[in-house]
Parts: C-alpha cells; sequence; structure tokens
C-alpha cells in the first residue's frame, strides 16, 4: 500500500485552506493523531497522511448528500 505523506504546507495547497487554519482549527478536533498524520520518530514535525484525509473528505461530501432533503424550487434542506 502506497502511502503520500505531506507537510502541512503541502496539504494546505491540495485542499486550498490556509495552512494556519489547518494548524489552529483542523489540527485535533478533525485531523486525528495516528489517524490523519503523525510525529515520525516523535519529533515536532508533522506529516499528514493524504490518502486518509482524502477518503475522509469524500465520505462527509457522501454522508451530507444523503442527509439533503428535496426542496419544491429545486433546493436542498440540510438539516
Amino acid at each position: 500500500m502506497d502511502v503520500t505523506f505531506l507537510t502541512t504546507e503541502e496539504l494546505a495547497a491540495r485542499i486550498k485552506y490556509d495552512a494556519r487554519t489547518i494548524r489552529q482549527q483542523l489540527k485535533d478536533s478533525v485531523l486525528i493523531e495516528g489517524t490523519h498524520y503523525i510525529r515520525p520518530f516523535g519529533r515536532r514535525k508533522i506529516l499528514y497522511i493524504w490518502e486518509v484525509i482524502q477518503e475522509e473528505m469524500l465520505q462527509t461530501t457522501a454522508r451530507q448528500q444523503e442527509l439533503a432533503i428535496p426542496m419544491a424550487n429545486g433546493g436542498m434542506c440540510h438539516g
């Protein structure tokens, strides 16, 4: 199994988020250590696992579409 490790800046470029947003808001709330990222050799450097993050983003999108209720005007109710 091939695994792609990304730095915070590389992940930010792929998902079109600011690196600061990833560090301050997503890390440890949405992105969990051991699942979405690792700290190689117990150091400060963080490497994100692209395949896991990509799969999580696609699953979240699919779940949101399943919960949507079609409305008469063509819109969707997500609640």
